[in-house]
C-alpha cells in the first residue's frame, strides 16, 4: 500500500512495525489518525518518486540523514541536479532504472550486483536498465573519446556525481556516547543550527551536518559484506561497518563514489563486538530513551537478538560507507580531469597504481620525457630537412 498509494493518506506509524494506525494513536505530540484501507485499495497505481522517497529519502530517521544522494530535493528535481530525474526534461521515475520483476526491484550491491552485467538494455528496452552502461553503453563519450578509455577502471557514477547533497544538507557525523543530557531542570536538550537542524538531541547525541560533500572513493567490484554481531573488530581504529571489496589487481573492480557517515556507537569492550541496544518502549523494558541506561539498553538489545553480552558498554568510532548513485549532473559539471590527475587530488588517498599527473616514477617520466624529446628531435631535423632542400629546388630553377 505504501508503494502504490495515489492518496497521500496511506502513514506506516513510528512504532508499528510497518504498520499504519488502524485507530487513532498519539506519537509525541503528533497524532495519527486511522487510514482508510478500502479508500486507499481502491485508488492504487504506479509507484512515482514520491512514494518510493518516503522510504528512501527519509532513511535513518529524517530527510537526507543516511544517503546523501537521495533527498527530499528530488522531488522537484532541476537538470542541474540530477539530469534523469529533471522535472522540466527526462523526468525519470525510480522505476524507469530500477526495472521490476514480479515485485522483485532490481537493486544495485547486495543480493545481486549488478556491476557485473553490463549488457545493452536498448533499443529493446528489455531487462535491467541499474547500471549507467545499460542505456550508455561502455563506450558513452563521442566528443572526447579519449574518456572511453576510463570505463574499464573508473564507475561512470565517480566523474558524474561531483558532490553529494547539493542543495538539501546530509548528516555526515553521529555521536552516540553524548546522548543522556539533560538541562539544570531535568528536562531533555534540543539543539538547531541556524538552518533548523538538530545538531543536538538528549535522545540521540551530537550530530553534525553537511552539504556539497566531495564522496570518498574505494575500488569496488560489487560487492559489500558488513560487519554482524559475531564478529570481533578491532577497537583500536575506527571500525569500519561496510566491507567495500575490491582492488586495483582485481579486473571486475573499478573506482567507485561512497558517502562515508561516521560517528561513536556503543560496543562491548570485553567480547570487542559491536551491539545491539533497544531505543524504543517504556519504562521497566530497559529502552534507552524511556531509562537513559546504556547498560540496562544495550542488554534489552542483545537479549531479543540472542547475542552474547559481556555486561560492559564501550564506545567505539565506526564508518559506514554507502555507494552513490543518484544525483547525476550534468556533462558540463562532470569532474575535469586536473581534479584527479594532480598531486593531492580526489584521488589521492587510492594506491597500488600508477597515475599520470599524480604520482612520480623516475624511469617511467625519465623514459617519457626522452622519447618527447626524441620527437621533438625529428619534428625539427625534418622541418629543417625541408627547409634545405626547398631552398636547393629554387636554386637550381
Amino acid at each position: 500500500m505504501v508503494c502504490h498509494d495515489t492518496t497521500g493518506t496511506y502513514k506506516k506509524f513510528p512504532a508499528g512495525c510497518g504498520h499504519p494506525a488502524y485507530e487513532e494513536k498519539k506519537m509525541g505530540k503528533k497524532v495519527f489518525i486511522p487510514v482508510d484501507l478500502r479508500n486507499v485499495a481502491r485508488h492504487v497505481g504506479r509507484t512515482s518518486r514520491k512514494t518510493c522517497g518516503t522510504c528512501h529519502f527519509y532513511g535513518g530517521g529524517g530527510d537526507g540523514v543516511k544517503h546523501g544522494d537521495l533527498d527530499s530535493s528530488l522531488l522537484t528535481a532541476d537538470k542541474n541536479l540530477d539530469v534523469h530525474m529533471d522535472a522540466g526534461g527526462l523526468n525519470f521515475g525510480c522505476t524507469r532504472c530500477h526495472t521490476t520483476m514480479a515485485h522483485r526491484i532490481a537493486g544495485r550491491f547486495y543480493s545481486s550486483p549488478s556491476t557485473d552485467r553490463y549488457r545493452l538494455a536498448l533499443p529493446d528496452d528489455d531487462g535491467s536498465r541499474i547500471a549507467c552502461e545499460s542505456c550508455h553503453s561502455r563506450r558513452p563519450h563521442r566528443t572526447n573519446r579519449k574518456l572511453n578509455d576510463h570505463t574499464d577502471r573508473i564507475a561512470c557514477e565517480t566523474c558524474h556525481i561531483p558532490a553529494l547533497a547539493r542543495v538539501n544538507p546530509t548528516k555526515m557525523w553521529w555521536d552516540w556516547s553524548k546522548a543522556g543530557r539533560f538541562d539544570e531542570n531535568g528536562r531533555m536538550i534540543v539543539k538547531k543550527d541556524d538552518k533548523g537542524r538538530i545538531i543536538y538531541h538528549t535522545k540521540k547525541g551530537e550530530m553534525r551536518w553537511a552539504t556539497n560533500v566531495m564522496p570518498e572513493y574505494e575500488w569496488f567490484n560489487g560487492v559489500i559484506t558488513h560487519v554482524l554481531l559475531s564478529d570481533r573488530i578491532d577497537d583500536s581504529r575506527p571500525v569500519r561497518l561496510t566491507q567495500i571489496h575490491g582492488s586495483c589487481s582485481d579486473p571486475a573492480s573499478r573506482i567507485y563514489p561512497f558517502k562515508k557517515f561516521r560517528g561513536k556507537q556503543p560496543y562491548d569492550p570485553v567480547n570487542k563486538t559491536m551491539v545491539v541496544p533497544r531505543l524504543f518502549g517504556k519504562k521497566g523494558t530497559g529502552a534507552y530513551w524511556a531509562e537513559f541506561d546504556w547498560l540496562k539498553s544495550v542488554k534489552a538489545g542483545m537479549d531479543a537478538a540472542g547475542a552474547p553480552f559481556s555486561g560492559k558498554v564501550g564506545f567505539v568510532e565506526t564508518e559506514y560507507l554507502r555507494p552513490v548513485a543518484h544525483m547525476v549532473a550534468p556533462g558540463k559539471d562532470a569532474l575535469s580531469c586536473d581534479e584527479c590527475h594532480v598531486e593531492k587530488g580526489r584521488l589521492e588517498k587510492l594506491r597500488g597504481f600508477y597515475m599520470p599527473g599524480r604520482d612520480r616514477n623516475r624511469v617511467l617520466d625519465t623514459t617519457g620525457w626522452a622519447v618527447v624529446g626524441i620527437a621533438l628531435m625529428g619534428i625539427l631535423i625534418h622541418g629543417l630537412m625541408r627547409i634545405i632542400t626547398r631552398s636547393e629546388g629554387r636554386r637550381r630553377k
